[in-house]
């Protein structure tokens, strides 16, 4: 059925006369015009809001009266009464169907313009933008032709990854000639990859002027190692080669050590974060066992385990040039330790082992502890912190402290040996008279440790720096190495950061510093000094200390009062050798900022010394 689309308002309750005919009138036009229908309701009024009703055309022509046989349906006579009913009530009448058309007309003659007009627009830039082509054998789609980038964020579609492509292709360029120019060129962080790497190994063929080239951190793999392959054998030119941070792998070293057997330029490869693990490891020791001139070798941080640290120590029974070796951050565990110790005592040559974190234990310690106190060489620098080294390890530690008459530097940073330890170390240093740096930082050692270190200074004038940081060693145990440091020792750098000495601390650092003579670098970072601890030290730096150079008070909760202090102290002492003063990481506002830099400003003015204060 037909149906037709009629809009009704809200309106005053109507007389039922005016919703329906009569009943007698309705009776009449029944039985004039056609079969009876039955009686009809009353049409009920809808509260008074505005909406939108359907209802049939048949249904409307009934309320009108019944169809005229000589008028289309909807025509009839009620047409008429329903149009005039409407104009009474104020209601416009409907508008013709050709007036509703040519109000179309205006929306759709521009939509459609609009629409043939983006469709040209599209086909025209289609031929400045290009895009995939089929391939005319396959039948597939190709590349465009933008194959990498070397700007970070640049593999993007369109227009963004085109000029980021030119980008690189630019800065690629620069650094071949770079390569063909420079001495020493960096090139770390670039992420130019595989393909960037290709282009770049080229200018090292015949080039003289490369001496030091750094390719770290960028996103090169095995397959990049492979443009190296005819380059590397005919450079005599280039002593430093360092691919850290480069995801080359096991198969990526193997390649590398097939080109550089040949090579008789390197000195220093350095190979760190490379995911290298024991096939690799035993790839680099062939090189070591051919060449003649590698004698700087860092592999830290891979996954080498015991059996790559074995294959190591057999190129190390047949290489004569090696130095330094960095071995830091792998798995070699007690068992490649021991392995380790048989390559050690049958190298002449190699002068700094680093072998920190590496999970030895005592048991790995004591066999390589033996090695080294055996060992024909001179080893001069020693690291085997964070090696889970307690206090029966420290006493193979102190054995070999004893029998040593190269050894310089030795770190057992992050172990654990404890007071008992530290009293083991202490009393073999009395005894020592080549070791000038002894790092003891966070090894658990309280005021006990300290006061048997500082007893050893009394008889030692060869260590000059001593790392003490992270141990609790508290007030008592600052104020026992204070009290000695007064007028004993020739300590140049000491470092006291976490250390838990409080205010208290700060005024037996500041008594000392009234009259030793030797100190020049002082950390004392984050022990809680405040504003009292920063005002004690000032107190000293003010008119009588002429030999500190540096002094770290980073995190130590220093405020206004503290700064302005130190401020003051710089101002005052003509004879102050303070060159660098952090006070980072504090908590001072505008005034201690500028009084510090007033102060600053006020010694360059008078004395011409640059004091850098971080703040």
């Amino acid at each position: 059925m037909e149906s037709s689309l009629l809009l009704s308002s809200s309106r005053p309750f109507l007389k039922p006369s005016l919703l329906a005919p009569s009943s007698s009138i309705a009776h009449r036009r029944y039985a004039s015009f056609g079969p009876k229908l039955p009686p009809r309701r009353l049409l009920s009024v809808a509260p008074p809001a505005r909406r939108w009703s359907v209802a049939p055309r048949a249904a409307s022509e009934v309320f009108d009266g019944i169809h005229s046989q000589d008028k289309p349906p909807g025509v009839g006579r009620g047409g008429s009464r329903r149009r005039a009913y409407r104009e009474a009530q104020g209601e416009p009448s409907a508008a013709p169907v050709g007036v509703a058309a040519r109000g179309l007309t205006r929306y759709i003659v521009p939509a459609g313009a609009l629409l043939a007009l983006s469709f040209v627009i599209w086909k025209v830039v289609q031929h400045f933008v290009p895009g995939k082509r089929k391939d005319r054998v396959s039948g597939e789609p190709a590349s465009s032709g933008a194959m990498w980038s070397f700007a970070a964020g640049s593999n993007l579609s369109t227009s963004t990854s085109f000029k980021a492509e030119k980008e690189s292709k630019k800065n690629l360029n620069k650094f071949y000639k770079e390569l063909r120019t420079l001495k020493t060129v960096n090139m770390a962080g670039r992420q130019f990859g595989d393909e960037g790497l290709f282009f770049l190994a080229e200018s090292l063929a015949y080039n003289k002027s490369a001496e030091e080239v750094d390719f770290s951190g960028n996103a090169i793999t095995a397959v990049g190692i492979e443009a190296f392959d005819g380059i590397l054998q005919i450079n005599t030119a280039l002593k430093s080669l360092n691919l850290s941070g480069n995801d080359i792998g096991d198969e990526g070293a193997k390649c590398l050590s097939d080109i550089l057997v040949e090579n008789v330029g390197i000195q220093k490869l350095l190979l760190n974060s490379t995911n290298i693990g024991d096939e690799g490891a035993k790839a680099i020791s062939d090189i070591l066992k051919k060449s003649k001139t590698i004698r700087f070798l860092q592999l830290s941080n891979n996954t080498i385990e015991y059996s790559g640290f074995a294959s190591i120590a057999d190129a190390l029974l047949e290489n004569n040039t090696l130095r330094s070796l960095y071995l830091n951050g792998n798995y070699g565990g007690p068992l490649g330790a021991s392995s380790l110790a048989k390559g050690v005592v049958g190298n002449k040559s190699l002068r700094e082992l680093h072998l920190h974190g590496n999970g030895f234990g005592n048991e790995g310690l004591r066999v390589l502890m033996s090695a080294l106190s055996a060992h024909k060489g001179k080893i001069t620098a020693l690291d085997i912190g964070n090696n889970n080294i307690t206090s029966e390890g420290s006493h193979y530690v102190a054995e070999f402290i004893k029998m040593t008459k190269s050894l310089r530097w030795l770190s057992l940073y992050m172990d654990d040996v404890g007071d008992e330890g530290a009293e083991k170390v202490a009393d073999a240093l009395k005894q020592n008279k080549t070791i000038s740096t002894m790092d003891f930082g966070g090894n658990n050692i309280h005021s006990r440790g300290v006061t048997a270190i500082a007893e050893t200074l009394k008889e030692n004038a060869v260590l000059t720096t001593l790392e003490l940081s992270y141990n609790p060693i508290g007030p008592e145990g600052v104020k026992a190495l204070c009290d000695v440091l007064k007028f004993n020792g020739n300590i140049q750098t000491l470092k006291l950061g976490w250390c838990q000495i409080g205010v208290s601390g700060a005024e037996s650092i500041a008594d000392c510093l009234k009259y030793n003579t030797t100190l020049s670098t002082l950390d004392l970072r984050a022990n809680g000094l405040g504003d009292d601890g920063a005002i004690c030290l000032a107190r000293s730096l003010k008119i009588i200390n002429e030999s500190l150079k540096s002094l770290d008070l980073c995190f130590n909760e220093i405020r206004d009062d503290g700064a302005f202090a130190l401020a003051q102290a710089l101002k005052a002492n003509e004879d102050l050798t303070v060159t660098s003063l952090n006070l980072s990481n504090n908590f001072f506002g505008k005034f201690g900022q500028v009084a510090l830099t007033e102060a600053r400003d006020h010694v360059y003015e008078m004395t011409g010394k640059e004091i850098d204060i971080y703040f």
